[in-house]
């Protein structure tokens, strides 16, 4: 099925509406400290969603097939994952708990090492490790991002 040139339209103008929110909110919220790594996002996510909004009315972008049913199917356990993550893990463990856990889940949902060997399983505990750290270190440290708070970190 492929998509028309109006649906990619439609979409785009959704996405760059969505983008003015985000950037509304990031610029009217206070305290304003607070807000410097939302603006910073909000800036890159306006200018990235004008730009595609702009290809697509003037028609330079390439409008593709959509996403088939077996793509769907194999994004599927990774958006299940991400969903639980965001409306159940951040709140109760915390941030950085939350997503060493997310990330350890989705690393072995896609990862082809099998999953009944020790060493598969600490390599992605290892390489999550590495990733939290260095999370870590940019919102704590270098952002001052304050993460949502739960039992753990």
């Amino acid at each position: 099925m492929k998509a028309s040139i109006a649906e990619h339209r439609i979409a785009s103008g959704f996405i760059l509406a969505v983008a003015v929110g985000v950037a509304y909110i990031s610029f009217t919220g206070e305290p304003v400290e607070a807000f410097l790594f939302p603006r910073i996002i909000a800036v890159v996510m306006l200018t990235l969603a004008a730009w595609n909004f702009f290809r697509a009315i003037t028609g330079v972008s390439k409008v593709g097939e959509g996403v088939s049913w077996e793509l769907a199917k194999t994004i599927a356990p990774g958006a299940a994952i991400i969903l639980v993550y965001i409306f159940v893990l951040a709140k109760f463990l915390g941030f950085y708990t939350a997503s060493m856990v997310t990330f350890v889940s989705i690393f072995a949902v896609y990862d082809p090492a099998p999953h009944t060997e020790i060493m598969s399983w600490v390599k992605r505990i290892a390489v999550a490790f590495v990733f939290m750290a260095v999370m870590y270190g940019l919102f704590s440290l270098l952002l001052q991002v304050q993460t949502p708070r739960g039992m753990f970190f």
